[in-house]
């Protein structure tokens, strides 16, 4: 345990994932202590913020107190893992959904991070808030309640990572399982003062159910650089089977925190036509880009010219959304034994689910194509010399609960009030570039994110330029009111 004495703060602090798995390593903490000590931390703060909505205490002490707990990098850490298609075999799976809740649904295997997980020692305590299928930017499922900001619990967590961002920035755990299919890691670190890496597409598995051309990714929350590494390192192994495997540079990545990286050609973006920004967000991201300057880059006032023209992309990514969320409830009825109804879930997601339907074969494929245009005249800024591009991670910082939930009378309101949230996050899922959310600003007392975005498969230029604002920044010394 670290103490902390920032601001006056004399709390004991819990390590991140390296640290913790160190003191394990030469003795200074058992496995079986390090499950207590999460367990016991969840036990005291999740009253307050709802984070882990599925327990599974017994079950990680006996893993933690066996012979045959794998030897890996991080043996005897604490994980928990986001409750939307990270399986576990003999745990639940509800994706948010009341319906599955209802039903008790339990996974019959472990999803191929899950292994990964595992054979790197992690122990899995539990299962994360998630709003339903992770459709939303904002954690607040009908089937589970919302979780709350430990910076402020009358403030959202962002979505759909936001159980995982909460638990972490807590305290809770040091680092835990999140995904991302349109800024779903990136904006919850951001609204919670975390570390939020979304990897290249086909860096990390997404099966046996998903596949890894779709816009969705998977990786941790956390706290410091060297955990998004060395975490990364240890899951970003293919399997037999993955449909995109991205290219590898720099690895291993944790050899890349604190590496110079060079002198990069950096460019910034602070505006969306989409939506308004907040001056507190554009002022993030413009903070980062100053300091990135005074370390030795070179900062020009250029952007990908395609970012202007969003519109016909927001009309593919929508269609590609909602043909998703039809097939999400046909995966998920085929291991309930029966179809999914009405009364199973969310207005909201019925509504998105039935505009799926409705769309033909010919706009799904018109959709493919215009992503697959957009995602190439993207590549060519990077390809034109520039390594890094400087966004705000949301364009407003983070939502009052209850101000992106649906009505009755508009049951999308929270997929249309996520737009501002997303604006910044979800062109980078069409493109599969890496993008990471940095605690760089603040808003009112409450974080907010600069995200930096490089060219596809060039997570090494991340992390490495991401520990030298760390070294900058200093946030991990920065902890939520709500805190272990």
């Amino acid at each position: 345990m670290v103490e902390d004495t920032a601001n006056g703060n004399h709390r004991t602090t819990l390590p991140d994932a390296v640290g913790l798995a160190e003191a394990i390593r030469v003795g200074e903490m058992s496995p079986v202590e390090a499950v207590q000590g999460a367990i016991d931390r969840i036990e005291a703060l999740d009253g307050q913020l709802n984070a882990v909505i599925h327990r599974q205490f017994e079950q990680a002490l006996e893993v933690a107190d066996s012979p045959d707990l794998p030897d890996g990098p991080f043996r005897g850490v604490p994980m928990l893992i986001k409750d939307l298609w990270a399986e576990e075999a003999g745990q639940p799976h509800h994706a948010g959904m009341k319906g599955l809740r209802d039903a008790g649904l339990v996974a019959s295997r472990d999803n191929n991070l899950v292994i990964r997980y595992k054979e790197a020692g992690f122990i899995i305590v539990g299962r994360t808030n998630t709003p339903e299928l992770g459709l939303v930017a904002t954690t607040e499922p009908a089937a589970y309640g919302p979780s709350r900001n430990p910076w402020n619990t009358d403030f959202g967590t962002g979505g759909s990572s936001g159980g995982s961002a909460a638990a972490v920035a807590s305290g809770m755990v040091p680092a835990a399982n999140a995904s991302d299919g349109g800024g779903s890691i990136r904006i919850p670190a951001a609204m919670c003062g975390l570390v939020g890496l979304k990897p290249s597409r086909g860096r990390i598995s997404m099966g046996p159910l998903k596949d890894e051309w779709g816009v969705s990714v998977q990786h941790v929350v956390c706290n410091t650089m060297r955990d998004c590494a060395g975490i990364l390192d240890v899951t970003a192994i293919p399997f037999l089977g993955d449909g995109v495997v991205a290219p590898d540079h720099g690895r291993p990545y944790a050899d890349r925190v604190g590496e110079d990286p060079g002198r990069l050609r950096v460019g910034l973006l602070t505006e969306s036509l989409r939506t308004g920004v907040h001056p507190d967000c554009a002022e993030s991201a413009r903070r980062s880009a100053d300091l990135l300057e005074a370390l030795g880059h070179d900062l020009i006032d250029s952007y990908p010219a395609a970012l202007d023209g969003l519109e016909e992309l927001g009309w593919a990514f929508n269609v590609n959304w909602a043909v998703n969320a039809v097939l999400s409830l046909e995966l998920l009825g085929d291991r309930l034994g029966r179809s999914i109804t009405e009364e199973d879930v969310e207005p909201g997601t019925w509504l998105l689910a039935q505009l799926g339907t409705d769309q033909s074969a010919t706009d799904y494929a018109k959709a493919q194509s215009v992503m697959a245009t957009f995602r190439r005249n993207m590549a060519t800024w990077w390809e034109e010399g520039f390594d890094l591009l400087v966004t705000p991670t949301t364009a407003q910082p983070p939502p009052k609960i209850g101000e992106l939930t649906p009505t009755h009378e508009d049951p999308l309101r929270a997929s249309h009030r996520s737009l501002p949230y997303a604006t910044f996050t979800s062109p980078f899922n069409t493109t599969g570039q890496p993008a990471i959310s940095l605690p760089m600003g603040s808003s009112e007392g409450l974080p907010v994110g600069t995200q930096l975005v490089a060219g596809y498969g060039r997570e090494d230029i991340l992390i490495s330029v991401g520990s030298q604002l760390e070294a900058e920044a200093r946030w991990s010394r920065e902890r939520s009111p709500i805190h272990a």
